[in-house]
């Protein structure tokens, strides 16, 4: 097992902060807007950097979608940031008709997805963010891992030319990607290369596969660890490359596991090289009240239950 060591823990919004600040220095097209969140997506370097490239729609986020596909048509780049509750669920029907139908160039960056919200509860806490979003046509779904994924996807976001979905959460984590990556939309990343078992990861669970192959290797499993932090355009060659070479999978994700990258896994392989597939992620249903922590233990999304879910999985292989 490949080893994977930090010196610092960030909240992948912060990833996004960076990104957006190094943006407004290089791309002057670039454009923030935010429904009275600026503060929660880490905005600030950017609002003192560039005052006048700075829209405060405040609690009105259907109203933030307009004005941003708006301002596409003057050849800007928008980028439109909430919490990932209010930036799908509230204004589907805003992203559906004036971003995804025309081929907007917006880019939604949604902050405090999943559980690891954390104590804001249900209400805050959405599960079906990237089954939403990948179901329209013309939208790019991210999941970035850590801080610096989240920064070197925020930098590549403002190159595509389309609408995009960029994911990305509230608690603090290892940040353990390379400071110099090159984020390529679509391009899955190898953590670690195994023969027994492929584990298919995004977001937060990524590290938990990470801790998940240290423990199976320690009894003999090697696991190929693949990051699907694209969920949409998928990786499909390395899904099915990986698959070929192992024989069965687990996906892990903090979402629920209709709709979610599990789904878009399952289609790939059932489609081109059936093979057993066990998920890690949350079962039908809402969140709740917690810390982090105590929400990923209780809704089973921890290395402990990847290493369950692998050995399930690799009895059922042929």
């Amino acid at each position: 097992m490949k080893k994977y060591e930090y010196t610092e823990s960030k909240d992948t919004r912060s990833g996004f902060g960076a990104g957006i600040a190094e943006l407004g220095r290089t791309n002057p097209k670039v454009v923030a807007l935010t429904a009275d969140l600026a503060g929660s997506l880490k905005l600030d370097t950017f609002i003192k950097e560039n005052p006048e490239r700075f829209v405060q729609c405040g609690i009105a986020e259907a109203n933030m979608i307009g004005v941003s596909a708006g301002l596409t048509i003057g050849g800007h780049i928008p980028f439109a940031t909430t919490f990932a509750n209010f930036a799908t669920g509230r204004v589907y029907d805003q992203i559906r008709q004036s971003v995804a139908y025309s081929n907007k160039n917006v880019k939604i960056c949604a902050s405090h997805a999943g559980l690891t919200l954390g104590e804001d509860g249900a209400t805050h806490q959405i599960l079906e963010d990237l089954g939403m979003m990948k179901m329209l046509p013309n939208m790019v779904v991210i999941n970035p891992c850590d801080y610096n994924q989240t920064k070197a996807a925020t930098l590549a976001i403002a190159e595509h030319e389309g609408p995009v979905y960029l994911r990305f959460g509230r608690p603090v984590i290892p940040v353990f990607s390379p400071a110099d990556q090159k984020f390529e939309i679509g391009k899955a990343w190898t953590v670690n290369e195994g023969s027994d078992v492929s584990i298919f990861c995004t977001g937060h669970l990524v590290w938990e596969a990470i801790k998940a192959g240290e423990t199976l290797a320690a009894e003999g499993i090697e696991a190929d660890i693949i990051n699907i932090h694209t969920i949409k355009p998928l990786d499909e060659e390395a899904i099915l490359a990986s698959i070929k070479k192992t024989g069965c999978a687990v996906t892990a994700e903090e979402h629920m596991l209709n709709g979610g990258l599990g789904d878009s896994v399952a289609q790939v392989v059932a489609r081109n090289y059936p093979a057993p597939i066990e998920y890690v992620g949350v079962h039908d249903t809402f969140g709740e009240s917690g810390t982090p922590a105590q929400l990923m233990e209780k809704y089973g999304l921890t290395a402990e239950n990847i290493v369950a879910q692998v050995k399930k999985v690799m009895s059922r292989k042929k």
